[in-house]
């Protein structure tokens, strides 16, 4: 019996870390895609959906859930939808390292705001986190001047993350992760298209976007959202939330590496950047490890 337990638990820890090598992915999917971050999102959220409920019937799994519920998860999927934009948006206007490591200033956003939110005092190493993460991210600005806006838009669709993640922290107590997921992102989608019927865009949409963009929207919204998902989900039966949260922060790491790949002398920084990089990375690393021995205090 405890050596099955075992068993399990490597096979999910293999399901994680490829599961987290998925997630570095998109960003290279988003400079991949030959559409404006808006448009590119609102396919990704409806193929998901689409591909959740599928799943979902498949599955013969219930998706009843009460009012409060669906509004709760509805207005969070605009918080989603609006993360995602930011998010593909800076690598449109910069590079996908620097978008990926933007985006790991979420942890700094996080231990400022939960406390805030959920009115409990700030620890001291939290602020010290925070400030090391500051360095990183004014040594990035410092030495990258020429990547701003896309700095910018990575900051603030992890200031984005950091606020709807808090919001599922407290939902997931009352919910399934799986229905918290799809109806967010139906939230996304109709949000997403109220926006693109303002702007006309919607109206004027053809689904003409060329074979290479069907190809990876297809797998940025099936295998990097609906899959990945239910996959991020699936694994939290064997492995603890400290294990999950900190394999987790591998995301930019594996998506840094993906891009060189990808993209080779485009993703070259200046030494600036990557100690920057490195201090913010070093940050998020030791964040969960911090915690895990405050939680032992």
């Amino acid at each position: 019996m405890r050596q099955t337990a075992v068993v399990n638990s490597n096979k999910n820890l293999y399901i994680l870390h490829l599961t987290i090598l998925i997630w570095g992915f998109t960003g290279i999917l988003g400079a991949l895609i030959s559409m404006d971050a808006v448009q590119m999102v609102w396919y990704r959220v409806l193929i998901a959906a689409a591909t959740l409920f599928l799943y979902f019937l498949l599955s013969k799994t219930s998706m009843k859930i009460t009012k409060k519920q669906f509004l709760q998860f509805f207005f969070t999927g605009s918080i989603v939808a609006l993360h995602w934009v930011l998010f593909f948006h800076a690598i449109k206007v910069s590079t996908v390292s620097v978008g990926l490591v933007c985006l790991s200033s979420f942890t700094l956003f996080t231990a400022i705001l939960e406390p805030l939110i959920k009115k409990k005092a700030i620890e001291k190493g939290d602020i010290f986190i925070g400030l090391v993460i500051i360095l990183g991210i004014y040594m990035i600005f410092k030495f990258e001047s020429q990547y701003t806006l896309g700095i910018i838009f990575g900051l603030s669709a992890a200031l984005a993350s950091s606020i709807f993640s808090i919001i599922n922290s407290t939902l997931i107590h009352q919910s399934e992760a799986k229905m918290i997921g799809f109806y967010e992102m139906v939230g996304a989608l109709f949000w997403i298209s109220l926006y693109r019927i303002f702007d006309g865009s919607l109206l004027q949409e053809t689904f003409n976007i060329g074979l290479h963009n069907w190809f990876y929207l297809l797998i940025l919204g099936t295998i990097c959202t609906a899959l990945a998902y239910v996959a991020g989900v699936s694994v939290m039966r064997t492995l603890s939330a400290f294990r999950v949260a900190l394999i987790t922060n591998l995301e930019p790491v594996y998506g840094i590496l993906l891009a060189f790949l990808f993209f080779g002398n485009k993703e070259t920084m200046t030494l600036g950047f990557y100690i920057g990089a490195a201090l913010i990375l070093s940050a998020v690393f030791l964040y969960p490890v911090y915690k895990k021995r405050q939680s032992k205090l």
